[in-house]
């Protein structure tokens, strides 16, 4: 085994290795939980809809189309207030930027039970993403105050885990509110969806206020030794990062391929997101607890699945083909649902992969640009290639509802996305590896 080398490339003994690794480890014990919290109930808030829709489209006379301009307006809001957002909270501090955010978009997630007309859901749906951006960049540019790209795989890959767990927690619990709760206080089951999910971003948001730790230099639970530790390993990082002005970011070739890439991968996530209780629903299974309980594999499988993916890349310190490959067997599992739509047991399987398999890229992308960018570059660099990419989380809940309704079949919308993500693997294998790869 070759031996350990510190960040400045001078030999450490094997004890200051362990050593190392321990303090990363605590450092993980101490944010990724509440990170992980937080993003959890964020994404469910942000796609809670797709299972309000089982009910709310009959109530509020909402077609496919429109729902789906619902679904995706979000991400008009989103967009706008994404660079300036993730600006504040590098001007101000994560701890109470991110508070912010999450006390404002439960508040809105909860009044949006009482929308009556498209126009309000379509308005409800705008400040929700108005309120919540900044919020995934931000924690992602907070990842790199503590992580050097070489340890931010696998840490991202937990953030992410998120994103299925919500799916996991949140499939079951939402299918029990719509039946369990229907009626009770003349209220319909989606509108105690809204609420009872929507409380516990205003919650958290308290408890980051209290706990979330700013920088290395402040955390009062490390020892002097190991703060030099983290800050030396990322002063070594950053001298391989582009040293760039805010400005010049947006004019980055680099920037906006990763941007395109981005924008593929969350037309695949979203498209497939806030559509996945409809699709089940079309394969014949009409219980909503049993499509929410259905709704839960998917998700789980992608947990394991994508945590096995980002070790895996770390130990290899090789992003592109990780990236690709889990956005083709995305692609493939979409192709396979369409071939599957008619047996319930089929699609499920073909529905997981697809899931899995989109849900894995979202941390290996996030290595991508964190890889080359630092600073106040990296605040406006990752807020603006997430934007880019979320305006697909507009366009692709819409196209597959228009899609939908324009052909009475989802296999098309389900073509469209699959390309999207074929597209999205080709382009990440043509990223320097040089600049990403580490």
């Amino acid at each position: 085994m070759a031996t350990p080398t510190g960040p400045l490339s001078i030999p450490v003994s094997s004890a200051a290795a362990i050593s190392e690794q321990a303090t990363y480890r605590k450092v993980a014990w101490r944010l990724t939980p509440l990170l992980l919290l937080c993003y959890v109930v964020a994404y469910l808030d942000r796609v809670n809809v797709g299972f309000a829709k089982l009910q709310m489209a009959a109530d509020l006379q909402l077609s496919d189309a429109v729902y789906g301009f619902g679904a995706g307006v979000f991400f008009l809001g989103y967009f706008l207030f994404e660079v300036p957002s993730n600006l504040i909270l590098h001007r101000v501090g994560a701890r109470v930027w991110i508070a912010r955010i999450m006390i404002t978009w439960g508040l809105v997630s909860m009044l949006t039970m009482f929308v009556r007309t498209p126009g309000m859901f379509f308005l409800m749906r705008f400040l929700l993403g108005v309120a919540e951006a900044g919020f995934f960049p931000g924690v992602i540019l907070y990842l790199t105050y503590w992580y050097p790209a070489s340890r931010r795989g696998m840490t991202t890959a937990w953030l992410v885990t998120a994103v299925a767990l919500s799916g996991l927690i949140g499939g079951p619990l939402s299918g029990w509110l719509l039946t369990a709760l229907d009626g009770v206080n003349q209220w319909h089951g989606w509108q105690w969806l809204f609420l009872v999910e929507g409380l516990p971003s205003v919650l958290i948001g308290l408890l980051v206020l209290g706990k979330l730790d700013e920088r290395i230099e402040t955390a009062r639970w490390l020892s002097d030794e190991e703060k030099l530790l983290l800050l030396d390993n990322l002063r070594a990082d950053a001298e391989a990062k582009t040293q760039t002005s805010v400005r010049m970011v947006f004019t980055n070739p680099r920037v906006w391929l990763i941007s395109l890439i981005h924008f593929l991968f969350v037309m695949g996530l979203y498209g497939v997101g806030f559509w996945l209780p409809t699709l089940i629903k079309g394969t014949g299974v009409a219980d909503a607890l049993t499509i929410g309980l259905l709704s839960a594999i998917p998700f789980g499988a992608a947990v394991v699945v994508m945590l096995a993916a980002a070790k895996h890349a770390d130990i290899r310190r090789e992003r592109r083909r990780h990236v690709a490959g889990s956005a083709l067997a995305g692609a493939l599992g979409l192709l396979l649902a369409v071939l599957w739509a008619d047996h319930t047991a089929l699609a499920m399987c073909a529905l997981t992969l697809a899931t899995a398999g989109i849900i894995t890229t979202l941390p290996l992308f996030w290595c991508l640009p964190t890889a080359f960018l630092g600073g106040a570059a990296a605040a406006a660099g990752i807020a603006f290639i997430n934007a880019i990419g979320n305006l697909a989380g507009f366009l692709g809940p819409y196209a597959v509802g228009w899609l939908k309704e324009a052909t009475h079949s989802s296999a098309p919308a389900m073509y469209l996305l699959a390309a999207c993500m074929a597209l999205g693997a080709v382009l990440a294998l043509a990223l320097p590896a040089r600049l990403v790869d580490r």
